[in-house]
């Protein structure tokens, strides 16, 4: 737990400090979002400035400072961790709760009439600002742009410097694509949408779009960077010395010119764009609010960018990559569930940590690795039902026969991304956890296994990964499912699976990948979850919903799930068979893998999971 006295005592002579407008005023309350410029859900160490002021370093969340309060919002997935890194200076808003009044609810009601509210106008999307600024108004005060960064100002020279990582080539033979062709079809919806230019903030966009990978941000390929595409023109705002020596030669094989400028001249530039032409400039709402005000709202086509969608359904190289991907971290994982069973048998000592490390070393030597997808989470008993729990020198515990074990894990490969999580005991689990466990892969297996029409927004579908436990009065607070991307971020919008609305989800489509993840967590006890990537693809369906067209998940994940913890009079025949299919499949993918690399250990393991129940 962080001291953030000294902290909050520094930001709030700040605010008296700061004069909003020309009047005399100061800023009643402060709000430090989780975000960085680029509205990126993972920051450098640059960016963590929400986690600075407040201790608390889970990946969202929101904080609010005033002359007397502070308080930090954080969704269900954070509660227990937050709790635990805030200081007695911080109340917790237990975001997603009926009884949690919105951040813009709360100041309206606790701020004095005509108090002013002031945040980083870089920080802040237009999506997130409005809602703000409307609950504000009602209360006779406003939400104003403060051009310099007051975290940033107490953070001082202890602040890490903006990494600047150098940018590598995606070769055609792992994206499939080359850049002009994507270009093309964005120049088509331009057409249809009557716009000019696109403004692009989103750096995994930027990213796949242009065929470039970089490592400005941990476990995301990406670089800082903004792009502006016109029907004539490719303007990269970036540190030219990040750009791979082979730049002219990466733009020749996709076919493009790309200009190059400053980084720091994205404003400059849209203004200029908004001078020169006359049609609207489109830019997402998931844009700064920074970004979005130099365009005039008349001007603004503000919807989720043509480039977030098409990076979201995956070409034909992207598909064989995340399948094969998938099939060689299938054997890693594989080898390190049998390592990991065979020590605590044994007797020797592994905790979270030291067990996360041995997991990445065989990653690690695998063809194509590049890193792992994020934090690995490696949690035994309590820690287990800390939803996204990272394990530290602090907080590691052994990894033993009489807990449940936790392992959420995925790498990085040239040609895929992969996540994972499997739930598993060493000794003998309870009967609650058994049950527990066992209604969880109920969810997987009936969700993972429907059949539903094309486009349908994933929002639909969420019910059917929890019907098992909502029938017994259990539940989980996190989403069910999350895109993934290409070598790219983990987490991939703009569809997912989850009971909050996804607002820019353009409906379920094939050849998207997305997460399959329900779980349960016993407070202070064990969690368990069980999680795959699942393909959509076309289903064959009787009336195939009036031609609409019908479509299904096919899991691409290859690993054994644990029998032992499954109460099996709890599956009926059709979840026995799904299970029992899916186990031969793994099995008859990784053997002959395990085989000809003579890997007799674990093959001996992997025959003794997969057997038929």
């Amino acid at each position: 737990m962080k001291s953030t006295t000294q902290i909050l005592a520094k930001l709030r002579e700040l605010m008296q400090r700061v004069k909003v407008g020309d009047t005399t005023s100061c800023v009643a309350a402060y709000i430090v979002p989780s975000d960085d410029a680029h509205q990126s859900e993972y920051q450098c160490a640059h960016d963590e400035r929400r986690a600075f002021v407040s201790g608390f370093d889970g990946s969202a969340g929101t904080a609010v400072i005033t002359t007397d309060s502070a308080l930090l919002w954080t969704d269900g997935r954070y509660y227990q961790q937050a709790e635990k890194q805030l200081d007695e200076n911080w109340v917790l808003m237990k975001d997603g709760l009926t009884t949690t009044p919105s951040i813009g609810a709360w100041l309206a009601k606790n701020l004095p009439k005509g108090s002013s509210v002031g945040v980083d106008p870089r920080l802040l999307s237009l999506r997130a600002w409005k809602p703000i600024e409307t609950e504000l108004t009602s209360s006779e005060c406003q939400l104003v742009p403060i051009e310099n960064n007051l975290i940033d100002e107490v953070w001082g020279q202890d602040q890490p410097k903006q990494t600047s990582n150098k940018i590598i080539n995606l070769k055609l033979e792992h994206a499939g694509i080359p850049v002009a062709k994507k270009w093309e079809v964005v120049k088509k919806q331009f057409q249809e949408k009557n716009v000019e230019a696109l403004v692009v903030s989103a750096l995994d966009e930027i990213a796949w779009f242009l065929n470039l990978r970089g490592s400005d941000i941990d476990f995301n390929p990406v670089f800082f960077s903004y792009l502006i595409v016109t029907n004539d023109e490719l303007l990269l705002f970036v540190d030219s010395a990040k750009l791979p020596s082979d730049f002219a030669q990466h733009q020749a094989e996709n076919g493009v010119k790309i200009s190059v400028f400053p980084y720091a001249s994205i404003g400059v530039e849209i203004s200029k764009i908004v001078a020169a032409k006359e049609s609207k400039i489109w830019i997402a709402p998931t844009s700064s609010y920074y970004l979005s005000a130099l365009i005039p709202k008349s001007r603004r086509l503000q919807e989720v960018t043509p480039i977030c969608v098409l990076k979201s359904i995956k070409n034909d190289v992207e598909i064989e990559g995340f399948v094969n991907s998938h099939i060689r971290d299938g054997v890693a994982l594989c080898q390190y569930f049998a390592w990991l069973e065979n020590q605590v048998k044994l007797g020797e000592e592994v905790d979270e940590i030291s067990g996360s490390d041995k997991l990445e070393a065989f990653r690690r030597s695998k063809d194509k690795y590049m890193g792992l997808s994020f934090t690995t989470i490696s949690a035994s008993g309590p820690n287990g039902s800390i939803i996204h729990y990272h394990p530290r020198d602090d907080t590691k515990r052994k990894i033993a026969d009489q807990e449940v074990y936790l392992c959420d894990s995925g790498a990085q490969y040239l040609d895929g991304t992969t996540d994972v999580t499997r739930t598993l005991h060493f000794g003998e689990p309870t009967d609650f956890q058994k049950e527990a466990y066992t209604r969880v892969l109920k969810g997987q297996l009936n969700f993972g296994s429907t059949i539903f029409p094309a486009k349908v927004k994933g929002q639909v579908l969420d019910t059917l990964a929890r019907k098992a436990l909502w029938d017994v009065g259990l539940d989980y607070g996190h989403g069910t499912g999350h895109g993934v991307g290409h070598f790219l971020n983990v987490h991939e919008g703009p569809m997912g699976v989850g009971i909050r609305l996804m607002p820019d989800d353009p409906g379920l489509q094939a050849n998207m990948f997305i997460s399959n993840e329900p779980g349960f967590y016993q407070d202070g006890e064990f969690g368990i979850r069980v999680e795959d990537i699942v393909q959509i693809v076309p289903a064959q369906s009787q009336h195939n919903f009036a031609n609409r067209g019908a479509l299904t998940f096919k899991t691409i994940t290859m690993c054994p799930k644990q029998t032992k913890m499954i109460k099996k009079e709890l599956l009926n025949d059709v979840e026995i068979k799904l299970l029992n299919s899916y186990h031969q499949q793994v099995w008859d993918t990784l053997s002959p893998i395990l085989c000809r690399e003579g890997d007799e250990f674990t093959l001996a393991w992997l025959k003794k999971e997969v057997q038929p129940i």
